[in-house]
């Protein structure tokens, strides 16, 4: 077993790293001089510094110097289909043809709405937006004018993008934007009291199972509390599906049987283009419709820009077949079961849902480890130890990955 105090250990991971990536070394130092910290995206940092990718096809990513990782990471859920999917480059291509930026409506984005009015059956009407950020803060707005009221209920450790971001306690983010808050406990009944006393409760925003948090599900008595208190109260249940959609064909409401007044969709549906798009039922959404009184615009240069709206059609009608989603999150419920095993001896476990995944452990630098020596032998996963299946990573993947996992937590000291 090993002796040495983990700091010394982490430290040379870090050493070993580096030296083995003078590309990605020399691409950092030029990216600080331009871009804080040298990147523009937080998550994808990790010290000392994070590889750059030069290619990626399939389940692989190669950097910038030739090394190849197998990417468990996938794009934190946006990359489902896998990297390069032949079908939506090739629909984009055609799309690309008739020409881009339009500025006007077109079909396709019609094509979209039907596609996923049809897929989740709690939302009649949709709008799209450019990332699962905005449609969240979309929804928001929505359910604060429908019922006049003005506090946003949440849940600790809840990320509903850049600027609805949550930490212990339902500690705020900084740069979050300046809605009334009231956080509550995740999975936890008790807390739902606080929260509900609150006579301006306008909305509650749930995931039912939080990604950023950890891959960590919410029980289905929890969900469902949720769900009967916010129809009790007049409370909006915004059910963020932007990352929880992937786990069956109608998404986490159809899982755990939910029927949310807003869902809010993002990251994989569009084939890995940028997407979002909120919608629900037709009382929330004719706020949006003159013609039925609607008072609210949204705005958004791209919103129903060629390329997403293209991939997101092709996305739906072609790739995500009910087969290909139950077998990726089957694969994910195997993985999960076997890697949690593995990690036993160096006290970590595993928790998620289908292809939603990650690794925990209770000391940082244990995590640290874990994470760089799985670069080290070719598998890339979220530095937190999320992870995330795509339907191109494969059985021989996932074996290679517990293999390694095993060999080393058993060097590891609790």
């Amino acid at each position: 077993m090993a002796t040495e105090p983990f700091s010394a250990t982490v430290d040379q991971a870090h050493q070993r790293y580096a030296a083995q990536r003078p590309g990605s070394a020399a691409a950092d130092q030029r990216a600080r001089q331009v871009m804080p910290s040298g990147n523009t995206r937080t998550v994808l940092h990790f010290d000392p510094f994070p590889f750059r990718v030069s290619s990626a096809d399939g389940a692989i990513l190669t950097d910038i110097d030739g090394l190849r990782y197998v990417d468990f990471c996938g794009n934190y859920t946006a990359g489902l289909l896998g990297h390069s999917p032949v079908g939506v480059r090739d629909a984009i291509g055609k799309a690309l043809e008739t020409g881009w930026a339009m500025g006007a409506t077109h079909e396709t984005e019609i094509d979209l709405a039907e596609l996923i009015c049809d897929r989740f059956e709690s939302i009649d009407q949709v709008r799209f937006t450019n990332s699962g950020t905005e449609a969240n803060l979309m929804a928001i707005g929505t359910a604060l004018h429908h019922t006049g009221r003005s506090s946003v209920g949440l849940f600790d450790h809840g990320y509903h993008g850049g600027v609805l971001a949550f930490g212990d306690g339902g500690s705020s983010a900084p740069l979050n934007v300046p809605h009334r808050f009231v956080p509550a406990p995740y999975d936890d009944l008790d807390g739902l009291d606080h929260l509900f006393a609150d006579p301006d409760l306008a909305c509650v925003l749930l995931e039912a199972v939080q990604g950023s948090g950890g891959a960590r599900p919410a029980s289905a008595e929890f969900l469902q509390a949720v769900q009967r208190r916010c129809q009790e109260n007049g409370v909006v249940l915004i059910l963020d599906e932007v990352m929880t959609s992937r786990l069956a064909p109608g998404g986490a409401q159809q899982l755990f049987n939910l029927q949310p007044g807003m869902t809010t969709l993002g990251k994989y549906l569009a084939g890995g283009m940028t997407f979002g798009a909120f919608g629900g039922s037709h009382s929330l959404m004719r706020h949006f419709d003159p013609e039925q009184g609607g008072e609210l615009t949204q705005a958004g240069t791209f919103n129903n820009n060629i390329v997403s709206m293209t991939a997101a059609v092709q996305t739906l009608r072609f790739e995500l077949t009910d087969e290909a989603l139950a077998d990726v999150n089957d694969r994910g419920d195997r993985l999960r079961i076997r890697l949690g095993e593995a990690l036993q001896p160096a006290g970590m476990w595993t928790t998620g849902v289908g292809s939603m995944l990650c690794a925990h452990a209770d000391d940082g630098e244990r995590l640290e480890l874990f994470f760089h020596n799985m670069l080290d032998r070719g598998h890339y996963l979220a530095r937190r130890g999320f992870m995330a299946l795509s339907m191109a990573v494969s059985d021989a993947h996932c074996d290679a990955l517990v293999a390694d996992a095993r060999a080393w937590a058993e060097t590891q000291t609790e």
